[in-house]
């Protein structure tokens, strides 16, 4: 059953320009990898190294989406989560923790604050972290 036919159920316009991602990274080698991807990509994209400067950008930047680390100085992405989960203007925002830490307990912590997806540094390459914010973005189907 599709709804795409029906005239009530017509998807809101897009905003025209490139979709904004916000960087949340403290290892500037990474980060400016990244950010170069990310440009190159064809995105808008903004970096900030620690959690208080996320929090910050979130709101005046407006990203459709940010990749979040988690072991930063000032405050840990777990907190950043938490606090635009519960933020009414940045409830509804794709994020995207991509971290060193593999255990699954701080998996679950992160599903259990509303991430949007969990990405293991060790086990993803660049091109696999851009395929997935293009999923939450909506512009792939994978």
């Amino acid at each position: 059953m599709s709804n795409m036919d029906s005239p009530t159920q017509t998807p809101p316009p897009k905003p025209s320009g490139p979709k904004r991602i916000l960087m949340v990274e403290d290892d500037d080698a990474l980060a400016n990898v990244y950010m170069t991807r990310l440009q190159s990509e064809g995105f808008d994209a903004r970096r900030v190294n620690n959690g208080e400067d996320a929090l910050a950008a979130a709101l005046s930047y407006k990203p459709d989406l940010v990749v979040l680390d988690v072991m930063m100085p000032k405050v840990s992405g777990f907190d950043v989560l938490d606090i635009l989960r519960n933020t009414p203007e940045t409830a509804n925002l794709k994020i995207i923790m991509l971290t060193a830490l593999s255990q699954d307990s701080e998996k679950q912590r992160a599903q259990s604050l509303g991430v949007d997806d969990y990405l293991i540094k060790s086990q993803v390459v660049i091109a696999d972290v851009i395929d997935r914010i293009r999923f939450h973005l909506g512009e792939t189907t994978a």
